[in-house]
């Protein structure tokens, strides 16, 4: 029995704030849209999200128009740079994802690794998998940990492909039980 996941990388959002609690941009709130559009098409029967906000209202439209909530699950959430809800700054965090894919077990003091970050990630894929088998569930998810997922069931998802994704972007990934088949990605820039 098939099931589909999307992975929905969240729109822009603005390059300052909390990682929790940062929105989205004008540009971001425009693409919801889009990737509605493309959604819907889709005939999502779930939407599922990270807690941070960006992600949810990337979403949250999806869920709209099929009449259901956005499922909030923590273990979804970006990977953990630095201790707390700060956002690591660009000119920082290339450097860091460098070392990091070099390495899945380094991390930066009272942050998280790309193994545990990984980890915790493909528990919640696997639980959906196994709970909405068969049929279609939307992710609001983040670059690193989407990527993270992804790797996870095929190593060519890596830094170069994290680097080459945009936000939003949507990547549907078709399972068989909890085997990959097939990944395509269905966000193309206009």
């Amino acid at each position: 029995m098939k099931t589909f996941i999307y992975m929905v990388r969240h729109g822009d959002s603005p390059k300052d704030g909390n990682e929790r609690t940062r929105e989205l941009t004008e540009k971001g709130r425009l693409d919801v849209h889009q990737i509605t559009a493309i959604l819907q098409e889709e005939e999502i029967d779930t939407v599922v999200s990270s807690p941070y906000h960006r992600s949810i209202l990337t979403v949250q439209e999806v869920a709209d128009n099929i009449e259901s909530d956005v499922i909030v699950f923590e273990d979804l959430k970006e990977r953990i740079f630095i201790a707390g809800d700060k956002r690591i700054a660009d000119k920082d965090l290339y450097p860091l994802l460098e070392k990091s894919f070099a390495d899945p077990n380094f991390a930066l003091a009272e942050g998280e690794s790309n193994a545990d970050c990984q980890k915790r990630a493909i528990k919640v894929l696997k639980e959906l998998l196994n709970t909405y088998q068969g049929r279609k569930v939307a992710i609001g998810t983040h670059g690193a940990v989407m990527t993270l997922m992804m790797g996870h069931y095929d190593n060519k998802y890596d830094l170069d492909f994290l680097l080459h994704t945009t936000k939003p972007d949507i990547y549907r990934m078709e399972f068989e039980g909890q085997e990959l088949i097939e990944v395509k990605r269905l966000w193309s820039m206009k």
